[in-house]
């Protein structure tokens, strides 16, 4: 994904002027083109995460559209409060654009783990909030988003799914609908699993893009089902409960650190959000 981030940014950038990018020393060399083509408007500020806001801050009053982007737990939960007091407080607009999505760095540990990043931004007043799964979602939804004046959040996997789904932001996507009485929601690459994981069940699939605002018309449809919420984070659970009167389980993340290393395919094994961890707690639910 992110280099469709690179191709998109730098498509607008040719035709936007006032399109920014501004890097946290991470996927620098990836950018080369964008800075030889627009040196006036790239800028690498080294790992200086907080101030990666606050400049994005200032150059959003000033007219701009900017663009920042770094690793996931250094730009969101790191940089929270200037999240919150220089973009939401003061209603400016900017994309913030993370890299490593969960457990994408899972070999460094969890100082590069990030699974609350969509559930804080989910709370800050004027934020919007997106898990694109693959790189037509992530491109659908910058170019729809960058310039609409508001703080707007895409967090990237490097594992995307490679189902060829509609794009609207705010709207999910009915993936099946057989009349089951269960219905499976997920958000992000995680689809991919999901997927593979109930071909043969007796189950809905809902799947979400856009976190915040999330959609309560489309979860609305499945009150009358159980809805099995299979995420790779903390955020969309919370967010589908927007909608009152429902019957959910949550199957994802366990209330503990992740201190397996490997890969995030190890990481999601580890923890049950591989096809057959996710198919055996779709089963728990159907026969629940």
């Amino acid at each position: 994904m992110r280099r469709q981030f690179k191709d998109t940014t730098l498509d607008l950038a040719a035709k936007d002027e006032k399109v920014v990018v501004i890097l946290g020393d991470i996927s620098h060399f990836l950018f080369n083109e964008f800075q030889q083509k627009f040196p006036e408007r790239f800028y690498n500020m080294g790992i200086c995460e907080n101030a990666l806001i606050s400049i994005a801050a200032g150059l959003s009053a000033q007219g701009f559209h900017p663009f920042v982007h770094t690793i996931t737990p250094f730009l969101t939960e790191r940089s929270l409060e200037q999240i919150k007091l220089d973009l939401c407080y003061n209603r400016l607009g900017a994309n913030i654009v993370t890299t490593g999505a969960s457990f994408d760095y899972a070999w460094d540990g969890a100082t590069h783990h990030c699974y609350t990043d969509l559930a804080i931004l989910r709370l800050m007043p004027g934020m919007e909030v997106t898990q694109p799964g693959n790189r037509k979602e992530l491109d659908a939804l910058i170019r729809s988003q960058y310039n609409n004046g508001k703080p707007t959040y895409f967090r990237l996997s490097d594992h995307g799914h490679n189902l060829d789904l509609p794009v609207q932001f705010g709207r999910g996507v009915v993936v099946r609908d057989n009349g089951a009485n269960v219905t499976v929601m997920t958000a992000g690459p995680i689809l991919s699993n999901v997927m593979e994981a109930c071909a043969d069940l007796p189950v809905n699939v809902v799947y979400f893009h856009t976190l915040k605002p999330i959609d309560h018309e489309l979860i609305a449809r499945y009150r009358h089902t159980k809805i099995l919420v299979v995420h790779d984070a903390f955020g969309l659970h919370e967010a589908i409960h927007e909608v009152p009167d429902l019957r959910t389980v949550y199957h994802g993340l366990p209330d503990e650190f992740c201190v397996w290393y490997g890969t995030v395919h190890d990481i999601r094994k580890q923890i049950g959000l591989d096809p057959a961890g996710i198919r055996e707690a779709i089963r728990k639910r159907i026969h629940d």
